[in-house]
């Protein structure tokens, strides 16, 4: 039998070990398959599927998943917990990663690794045939090899006392990249909104160190209207940054639109 071959390699994760900024545009409005031609044409590494925060269903993000990586754009897909079956079923549609928001301990990224990779290193349950395979078989220890390499695990810090924590986060083995959501950092430190205040650039650098120690990715959210803040935390080291989402390019790009023929 032919060595199993992964047409869906996770180029993202590919470009961010090569040392290259990964640009994501999230997902939060447009369900059609569309929107992965869009972000394919825009120039954008991945789509980032909202499920936290709005009502997609599994199929959708499933239609999608598999739309943007035939297009070369890898589709991760933020969960709205840790829930293992929620995560290893986001996962089976298609999805090459998941992030998972509010991860507060080294105890929420271990079972978040146990459901999201295959034995040794997690407890997922293989599915044979699925579309990261194009739904051909093979060995179970080479295809869950594989999937284990092409699976990012990505966990969210948002709090003060994820902060706190994001070393041993950080140190636990499966997790590929930390992602600080700034927005809701700065309501966990009292500063809503104040994407510059000195205690999130704190928290910033505290999460930096964290992911240089343990070899994880450092991710960038929320800062897409402040690209100049966003500027200082990339040159900390983050290696992807969500650049703003879909609802938002369309709104700006609409809001524009209308007031410029409104002044003829």
């Amino acid at each position: 039998m032919p060595e199993i071959e992964i047409p869906c390699r996770n180029r993202m994760k590919e470009k961010m070990a090569s040392g290259h900024l990964a640009v994501g545009m999230l997902v939060r409005i447009l369900r059609g398959v569309e929107v992965a031609a869009i972000a394919r044409s825009a120039g954008f590494d991945c789509v980032y599927i909202d499920m936290e925060h709005n009502s997609f269903s599994l199929e959708t993000v499933g239609q999608i998943s598999i739309a943007a990586t035939a297009l070369g754009v890898t589709p991760i897909v933020r969960v709205p917990g840790v829930d293992p079956a929620f995560i290893s079923r986001t996962l089976e549609t298609g999805a090459q990663g998941v992030i998972i928001p509010h991860m507060e301990t080294r105890e929420d990224a271990e079972r978040v690794v146990q459901a999201a990779k295959f034995p040794p290193m997690g407890q997922r349950s293989l599915l044979g045939i699925n579309p990261h395979t194009l739904f051909r078989g093979g060995p179970a220890a080479e295809l869950m090899e594989k999937m284990n390499e092409a699976t990012l695990v990505v966990g969210m810090i948002e709090s003060i006392e994820a902060v706190e924590a994001a070393e041993e986060i950080a140190s636990v083995e499966g997790l590929d990249m930390l992602i600080v959501g700034t927005n809701d950092l700065c309501n966990s430190l009292g500063v809503p909104g104040q994407h510059d205040h000195p205690d999130v650039k704190s928290a910033y650098v505290k999460v930096a160190a964290a992911c240089k120690k343990h070899g994880v990715y450092l991710g960038v959210g929320g800062l897409n209207s402040r690209p100049e803040i966003a500027k200082e935390m990339i040159m900390l080291g983050a290696s992807y940054i969500s650049a703003g989402s879909d609802g938002g390019f369309l709104m700006n790009a609409a809001a524009e639109t209308a007031k410029y023929y409104r002044s003829l």
